[in-house]
């Protein structure tokens, strides 16, 4: 990270600076947002032949089929982090989601493992239940030293300290347990670490499987598990939520050094803040309103934030009446009174109920609203409850896709998470600061851009993922994109070099059946499945590798031969003096094959 000073930004605010997930129907954040904008349901309704447990339960007329399937859930790509078959097994599938999307997070965020000196903190929530359910270990005293390396990998507890491990990074570890509301928790004490100093960076997310995986659920009336396996925020006929799976992770830095490091920034967290309900509670597990409201509140006043201000209102969203009311009537409390409207939503009701990462669902959901600039419609919203009187309070339920327009003049969202036990959590977010303006990337400067797997098999992807990057965002500068290859990824074995001029000729390259050549407008690509004889000795060296006799077409060709034959290049020194920016570009195209335990 560099030492350039930090601007005038305000102290207490993190930058959210990567992202990553895994939910019902998405594998990435984008296939995620892309749902929520079109309106699709990603919550499937199961086959009897598809469900493998629950025999005693299928054929009861209060059994529902629903399930928020994530497909994903037994997959784990160990190569990448250097784990044997064996240990992959053992660990649970919360453990190897936590670890692959931390990795993403980090990634998207412009950030090599390899190259980090600073102290990262590890914040994650998962089910505690989710272990015993997998594959309990045999007790490790009467086994012996195999078993409690099986127990560390298998344990809920050791989810954040086996990502840090296993990434190659040092700094907190820190595993929640604050049942649904373990995401928001999560991200609270990470900001509050980052805050006070003790790290440099951090990811913070949640992870939840749901075992036996696919099942549905037997509903009860006036229990939060839907009649029909859909969920409906603030119907009238809502009977509740389905429940399902998956993984947010991301990752944070305090937004001056953020804009100092040149970092890409999704959004803001303006403030957050956590409570319990403890004795106070209507009945235990039900929100209490007015702690509820003291919590909203208290992470609008630890922000700065006047509620004006606040135009989107993520909330939990059960759909189910009763506690849609306790949500609304306190959230409304927070608030006061409000001149402009704040729009209401429910992710729920696209992805259902996923305990620890439920949070996270809503979460992303806001930051990607920001970053957008628009508001997603809650779906299966057809008939307002008129219970929660909303011509009362601040907001209006969005019932249609629409552009961000605020009122206040900059977008904020204000998303809850409530946990069974009385957890209370809010967390306040805003648009990302304007970037400063930059002068147009000088024309015809030859730049090198790299890629690295562990194989030829996924280098290929990876060429092929960010050459559609390229071709759907024109506006991706080459400069950018380069800084951000060449220093925000782990070098591996196999490589693939080439010396561009513009982004045509990278395209072009990226395009190209050959790996090793140059083309007739005098792009030079070089790959380690055809590299070229280089002498190493040819050029400077720093204590962090080669670096080129000078910045010409040629010297960055020979520095490329250098480096896909498999020597150390600084990159660091290669990008001094420039003004490339992060950005986020395709992250590493995991192989992921099937681990799974059920004996020791």
């Amino acid at each position: 990270m560099t030492d350039s000073p930090e601007q005038d930004y305000d102290p207490g605010d993190v930058a959210i600076i990567g992202m990553s997930l895994r939910a019902p129907g998405a594998r990435t954040k984008e296939e995620f947002w892309d749902n929520l904008v079109h309106g699709r349901e990603s919550v499937s309704f199961l086959a009897k032949d598809d469900i493998h447990v629950d025999e005693t339960l299928i054929h009861s007329p209060f059994y529902v089929r629903a399930c928020g399937v994530l497909d994903t859930y037994d997959q784990f790509d160990p190569s990448v982090f250097g784990i044997s078959d064996r240990m992959a097994a053992a660990m649970t599938p919360e453990n190897r989601l936590y670890l692959e999307s931390a990795w993403e997070a980090l990634e998207d965020g412009g950030y090599d493992p390899d190259r980090l000196t600073a102290e990262i903190g590890m914040y994650g929530a998962n089910n505690p239940q989710t272990a015993a359910l997998y594959s309990s270990p045999p007790d490790r005293v009467s086994v012996g030293p195999e078993a409690i390396e099986a127990s560390l990998a298998w344990s809920p507890d050791t989810m954040t300290s086996n990502a840090l491990y296993y990434m190659g990074l040092t700094g907190e570890a820190v595993t929640v347990a604050a049942v649904c509301a373990g995401f928001h928790y999560a991200v609270h004490l990470a900001c509050q670490s980052l805050l006070l100093g003790q790290t440099d960076m951090a990811i913070a997310g949640g992870a939840m499987v749901r075992l036996p995986h696919p099942r549905g659920h037997l509903w009860e009336e006036n229990r939060v598990l839907s009649r029909d396996g859909h969920c409906r925020p603030f119907d009238a006929n809502g009977t509740g939520t389905a429940l399902s799976s998956g993984v947010v992770t991301l990752l944070l830095k305090p937004l001056g050094r953020a804009v100092a490091d040149r970092d890409h920034v999704y959004a803001v967290v303006k403030g957050s803040a956590v409570n319990n309900n403890g004795v106070s509670a209507m009945a235990y597990g039900l929100a209490q309103p007015e702690r509820l409201s003291a919590c909203i509140a208290n992470a609008m006043q630890v922000g700065g934030v006047d509620p004006e201000t606040v135009s989107m209102y993520e909330a939990n969203g059960l759909g189910l009446p009763m506690t849609d009311e306790l949500e609304v009537h306190a959230a409304g409390m927070a608030f006061g009174k409000q001149t402009g409207t704040t729009s209401i939503g429910g992710v729920k009701g696209n992805v259902g109920h996923g305990g620890v990462v439920s949070g996270g669902f809503g979460a992303m959901k806001a930051a990607l609203a920001l970053y957008h600039r628009t508001l997603p419609a809650t779906i299966n919203l057809t008939e307002v409850n008129p219970d929660l009187d909303f011509p009362s309070t601040p907001f209006v339920p969005q019932l249609e896709t629409a552009a961000w327009d605020p009122e206040a003049g900059i977008r904020r969202a204000g998303i809850t998470s409530l946990g069974g036990g009385g957890y209370n959590a809010h967390l306040l977010l805003e648009e990302a600061p304007d970037a400063d303006r930059r002068a147009p990337e000088p024309a015809g400067r030859p730049r090198l851009a790299t890629l690295s797997a562990l194989d030829d098999e996924a280098l290929a992807r990876q060429r092929e993922r960010l050459l559609a990057r390229l071709e759907a965002d024109p506006e991706l500068r080459l400069d950018d994109v380069c800084f951000s290859l060449n220093l925000g990824r782990k070098v591996m074995a196999r490589r693939w070099a080439a010396v561009v001029r513009s982004r045509e000729e990278l395209i072009a390259a990226l395009s190209g059946d050959a790996t090793a050549g140059t083309s007739a407008a005098g792009t030079s690509v070089t790959s380690t499945a055809a590299a070229p004889p280089s002498d190493p000795g040819a050029f400077g060296r720093t204590d962090h590798g080669l670096v080129p006799a000078g910045g010409d077409a040629g010297a960055l060709a020979g520095l490329a031969a250098a480096w896909v034959g498999g020597s150390q290049v600084d990159f660091g020194a290669l990008h001094r003096g420039e003004s490339g920016r992060r950005v986020p570009l395709p992250t590493y195209p995991f192989r992921p094959r099937r681990f799974w335990r059920t004996d020791w």
